[in-house]
């Protein structure tokens, strides 16, 4: 009996060493924002022990012969960034109403890898993918997470929710042979019922969240950008149902009337914002909702709209309108104290631009601190996992960014990342040695 206690303990006594000798990674970080404090650290270290960080700590951590030192001393070191708006299947251009009659499902989850690459290579190691063909982010999730694909992790909404004629109704502008009477399974939505079926169909399909396009869209085949196209028992049918499955819900909306539906049915979130009053603004602040304003997105279409015959003609002024109004409102929204996450919209403008953003932010009044922020910690907590991501703290998975120089005195710096870390693997390193 004593032999076998005296092995019993010599085993244990191997297993712990052999734990505390587990090689870990170590960042040096030159600056660190962690995505939570307004204030800069220099010379620090993080500990990164199986995809999560194990320590931050001051100076500059001496290794274990096993461990693995990435020296970002030239650099500021940031939470992953993450991106609240997001379409990953497509990405705007002239002749892009055709693609859905030359393109299989195959070819947009094909072509939809290329765009997760680009964006996790510019630093977005989460996106939210707000509106597909129902399925395409769905599989481009569950690839990305066994391995099969490089992206950054996808929190999706799968197929948006639109009524009749409404901007998600995936049969709009389309002649009478194909413009078939689109149902819940589809997304469309006409009454409570159907709604209610609706968010259960996103749930079955795979979801995480919902979204629906509750006014009209400037890139649509409709005539109107702004009208409100859900009803108040619609909408709280569908936030209602959402809830009783644990997912928030995202709220495309341009005009007063649909976002003043929204916000007081209770959504998360309105994406874009464009014609925000200070009643809406008073009632988002009331309410917790956040504004994820999509600037980029906006002063994008504005461009195009200047090219003869890039867009079709009922869509054109539509978007010639929307971009100096986007900036305006967003000026407005942060000034008064409304929550702000980071969303671009890319998918509409190019993906692995999605930086610009950070610039039109600042240009709208918001310091470069508090932009970061929003990409960070305040896209975590509108996802709801402010407890595993969005700063970079003790037990949080190492999601990691840097730049060169300093993004609080050029916030242009954010568009050249050089180096991206998701979940303490490496994918961009532009300061190692060759």
């Amino acid at each position: 009996m004593m032999l076998f206690r005296k092995l019993f303990f010599a085993f244990v006594l191997l297993f712990s060493l052999c734990r505390t000798a587990q090689p870990h990674t170590i960042i040096h970080a030159g600056r660190l924002i962690d995505g939570r404090s307004d204030a800069v650290r220099e010379a620090m270290s993080i500990v990164i022990d199986q995809g999560r960080i194990a320590a931050v700590q001051e100076g500059y951590a001496e290794p274990q012969s096993a461990d693995t030192v990435i020296d970002l001393r030239e650099c500021t070191v940031m939470p992953g960034w993450m991106d609240m708006h997001t379409h990953l299947m497509s990405e705007h251009h002239a002749k892009v109403y055709s693609d859905k009659f030359f393109m299989n499902e195959a070819d947009y989850a094909l072509r939809s890898t290329a765009y997760a690459k680009r964006t996790l290579m510019a630093g977005f190691t989460s996106v939210r993918d707000l509106g597909d063909n129902g399925v395409n982010s769905v599989s481009l999730r569950k690839a990305i997470d066994e391995g099969w694909v490089v992206g950054p992790r996808i929190f999706t909404s799968g197929k948006s929710l639109a009524t009749t004629g409404g901007h998600a109704d995936p049969t709009n502008g389309l002649k009478g042979d194909f413009r078939r009477d689109a149902g819940p399974v589809e997304g469309v939505v006409n009454g409570v019922d159907d709604a209610r079926k609706a968010v259960r169909q996103r749930y079955k399909d795979g979801a995480d969240l919902i979204k629906l396009t509750a006014t009209g869209g400037i890139l649509s085949l409709a005539a109107s950008g702004q009208n409100p196209q859900f009803s108040d028992d619609e909408l709280r049918a569908i936030v209602a149902t959402a809830k009783d499955y644990g997912m928030t819900v995202a709220v495309h909306a341009h005009g007063t009337e649909g976002m003043k539906r929204s916000v007081l049915a209770g959504v998360d979130s309105i994406e874009h914002g464009t014609f925000m009053t200070d009643e809406v603004m008073e009632l988002m602040k009331e309410r917790g909702t956040y504004l994820v304003p999509t600037i980029s997105a906006g002063v994008w279409v504005a461009e195009k709209a200047e090219e003869e015959g890039y867009f079709p003609e009922i869509v054109r002024p539509k978007a010639a309108e929307i971009g100096p109004v986007a900036r305006r409102t967003f000026a407005r929204a942060y000034a008064s104290g409304v929550k702000i996450a980071f969303g671009t919209d890319s998918g509409v403008s190019k993906h692995g631009e999605n930086a610009r953003e950070f610039e039109l932010m600042v240009a709208g009044g918001m310091p470069p601190m508090k932009a970061i922020q929003a990409a960070t910690l305040e896209a975590a907590r509108l996802l709801r996992v402010e407890d595993r991501l969005g700063t970079l703290e003790v037990k949080k998975i190492a999601d990691v960014v840097a730049v060169k120089g300093d993004p609080l005195e050029d916030i242009k710096l954010t568009r050249d990342v050089a180096f991206v870390m998701k979940e303490g693997v490496v994918y961009k390193n532009e300061l190692s040695e060759p």
